[in-house]
Formats: structure tokens, sequence, C-alpha cells
């Protein structure tokens, strides 16, 4: 008997026994075996291995779902899906000339060799939107030696207080990353730049080594964004298995995947507190990645003498403009005392625009909700709004996200990404277990 039924039967049992009345009696062990479940670690539970240590199970349910959470969650990739999304890239290639895939970002008048330097030594760390390259490069230069793997790995905590990152979370695991990247130069023998030479240029190999180089930071997502970042930049040349570089995935890329239908799920995705230790996180991303990768083999096989040379060149156009411009609420409705309503692209505004346009009084307007471009006939006043549009990138006349039929046909607008809660840390799982009887615990803010 598994741990699910042992708990199921017991629940069946406090019913049955209370079947009369559901008093707070009843409640009060319910509650006790729902927590003790989900969230309290039974002594002689047995161990799981993560990150090369030994943890003992958070739980009778982590350990069921540690076991099970494929076979639950049963993920698969629509073919037809993939092939209509295929046909919208194909769209938007053609209405763009490519450049809607070709996004090559400041480098700040860094040469190559800087260049790679500074990405290599901080792509590992998680900046949360606080550090752009742009912001990176001019630390750099104010005083390049920051950036020295040799000082790096004598005092990683210097480095990490230089690019200004001390104040996120997790500051321990920000000091290993830049400590084990720092060696992983020095290792090789050689210096951010020369490392593709010791790997014979070819990038599979690299990134399979940077993943594989315990406690550095260097994952999937920021391996591949790494490695693309380079051949997009012309930093490195005449690479070899480029193709097998995939898409970053993240929050943005899967959830325009699930909406779009071409990854789906037998059910929609557990909450993180459900996921511990990040099983569905993980089963997620690595299947996300093999969707997009089908959608660019379609469309490889479908339209060969335009598409992009390896799928983790759709990233720009998957994740910064539909998963970050198109696929959010902002679109706003608002109404005023003249019962005026209307849509507006900024949640910002105060006043109600039929009323100015009408009569010129600025008359107040109140916010009512909010919605998606795509969810009605009104979205392009927020579309048009986004960088990719007024860029004049989509000419002519690109109103509405390339994906909204496919996503009106599939019915899946409303699904959502997992999230992640670090297994490590103080605010992290290994810090929340709590033991038989013990009660307590849990995550922290």
């Amino acid at each position: 008997m598994n741990e699910l039924e042992v708990f199921t039967n017991k629940i069946i049992e406090i019913c049955e026994n209370n079947a009369q009345r559901m008093d707070i009696f009843t409640a009060r062990q319910i509650i006790k075996e729902i927590n003790t479940f989900l969230y309290t670690a039974p002594s002689n539970i047995g161990v799981v291995t993560e990150f090369g240590t030994e943890f003992p199970y958070f739980s009778a349910f982590h350990k069921y779902w540690h076991l099970h959470h494929k076979e639950i969650l049963n993920l698969t990739i629509d073919e037809d899906a993939c092939e209509k999304v295929a046909d919208a890239l194909h769209e938007v290639y053609v209405r763009t000339n490519g450049k809607a895939f070709a996004e090559v970002y400041d480098t700040n008048g860094l040469d190559s060799k800087d260049v790679c330097r500074v990405r290599l030594l901080s792509a590992n760390q998680d900046f949360r939107g606080s550090r752009s390259f742009e912001s990176l490069s001019k630390i750099f230069n104010s005083d390049p030696t920051i950036f020295d793997e040799f000082a790096i790995n004598e005092s990683p905590e210097d480095f990490v207080k230089s690019i200004g990152i001390t104040g996120l979370s997790q500051n321990d695991k920000r000091v290993q990353y830049a400590k084990r990247i720092s060696q992983f130069v020095i290792d090789h023998g050689t210096d951010p730049y020369g490392i593709i030479e010791v790997f014979g240029h070819d990038v599979t190999a690299l990134r399979n080594a940077l993943i594989t180089y315990e406690g550095a930071g260097y994952g999937n997502k920021k391996t591949d964004m790494f490695i693309r970042d380079m051949v997009v930049l012309g930093v490195w040349k005449d690479v070899e298995g480029f193709d097998k570089i995939d898409v970053a995935s993240d929050i943005n890329t899967i959830r325009v995947a699930l909406r779009t239908g071409i990854l789906k799920s037998e059910i929609p995705l557990v909450s993180s507190f459900l996921d511990i230790f990040c099983y569905q996180y993980g089963y997620v991303d690595e299947t996300n990645a093999l969707a997009w990768r089908r959608v660019w083999e379609i469309w490889n096989e479908k339209y060969a003498n335009e598409s992009i040379e390896s799928p983790c060149l759709l990233d720009y156009f998957i994740y910064n403009v539909v998963g970050k411009q198109f696929c959010k609420f902002s679109l706003y409705y608002f109404v005023c005392e003249k019962e005026h309503g209307f849509y507006w692209h900024s949640s910002q505004n105060k006043t109600c625009q039929i009323c100015y346009k009408e009569t010129g009084v600025r008359n107040p307007a109140k916010l009512l909700c909010k919605r998606m471009p795509c969810e009605c006939e009104e979205g392009a006043i927020a579309i048009d709004k986004t960088g990719f549009v007024r860029s004049n990138m989509a000419n002519p006349n690109y109103h509405q996200c390339p994906f909204k039929e496919i996503c009106d046909e599939f019915g899946n607008r409303d699904l959502m990404p997992p999230k992640s809660i670090s297994i490590m840390g103080q605010t992290g799982w290994s810090s929340a277990y709590t033991r038989e009887n013990s009660g307590g615990g849990g995550l922290m803010a």
C-alpha cells in the first residue's frame, strides 16, 4: 500500500466514524492527518539524494510525489498544436523579415573576449531583473579586475558584492556559484573566451561540462542562454552543435507552451507548496524544451528556406515578446461617474478618456478589472503599445498575438506555469522540516 492510499484510508476511517456529525472534533482529526501527510517527516521514512547530498523525505506525500509525479502529470507534446505554432512562427518570420528572431542586446562597447568573460562568470547568478548586461558591462569598465577568475576564486564574496547582488536572497549559494564557475575556468587552464577551444568548438560538449560541474549553478536554462549569446553576438564563430541548444525554459516559455497546447498535462499543474523539491518544475522544464524543439523541427520541415538554425533562437520572441508583452494582463477596464466604460493600456490612468474626447473635461475614472489583450476585441489597445510593435519590427498592422487563434481553439488560456521553491537556503525546503508530533515548521517569507 502506497503513502497516498494509507492517508486516504485514514481520512475515510475518520469520516465513517463520525458520519453523523462533522463537528470541530472531526475537523481537528482531519486537519492533523492532512498536515502529517503533507508536511511532517515520519521517523525512518527514508532518504532522497539531491545535489549529491542525502536528505530525509520531507513527508509521506513527498515520498509519494517523488515516485509518482510523472505518471500523475503525464506530460505530452501535441503534434497538431506544434504544427499550428510552427505555422504561426512562419507568419511572424515573413512579416518581420526574420528580425523577430534576431534580437541582440547592446554589449556597451566591450570586445568579444570581455563580453564572454562577463557573461560566463555572471550568467549563473539569478539577478531577478536587478542587473542587465549593460549594468554589468559598466561595472567591468570601471574595474576589469572584478571579473578576473583568479580574484573571484580567491574571494567570491567580494565578487558577489561588487556586482551588487548581496541584497538578494540565498547569498551563500551565490558565493558558491561564483567560486565554482571561476574554478571551472581555472581547472581547464584557459580564460573564459578560450574555453570553447578546450572543447573543440563543440558547444554541446561545453554545455554538458558546465551543467555537470557540481555547484557552479549552470543548469540547462542558464547554460543554453549563455551559449546562445556567445553565438548570436559573434563571440564564438564556426561552432558545432548549435542546433542542439534548446529554448531557455522558464515561466514565460512554459506559460506559452501550456496555453498554445503544445505541452499538455493530465491535470492543471500543482502549487509549488505541493511540489516538494521541485519534481514537477524539473519535469515541466525538461518537457517544455522538448516541445519547443518539436515546433522548431516542424518549422524546419515545412519552411526549410526561412527557419532559424537553432531552437534557442526562438527565445527572444517566445520569452520576451509573447511571454512578457502579449500574454499578460495589460488591458485595463475603467468606468466613470457618467457610466462610460472603456479599455486602456495603462493601469495608471485616472481620466475618463471618453469624456475627455467628447467634451475635453477630465472626469475621474476608476479601474474595474484587467484582462489579457487576447480576451476581447479591443486588445489592440494594449498590443499596439508593446515594445515589439512600437519598434516597427512587426510591420504592417500587427494588432494581436500571433498565437491568439491557437489559444482560442485549444481553450487553455487560463493555464499557469509552475513555480519553484528552492531546496536549499533559509527560506527553502531544507530548513522547513518538522518531525512527528512536533508541529510548526514550514516555509518562511
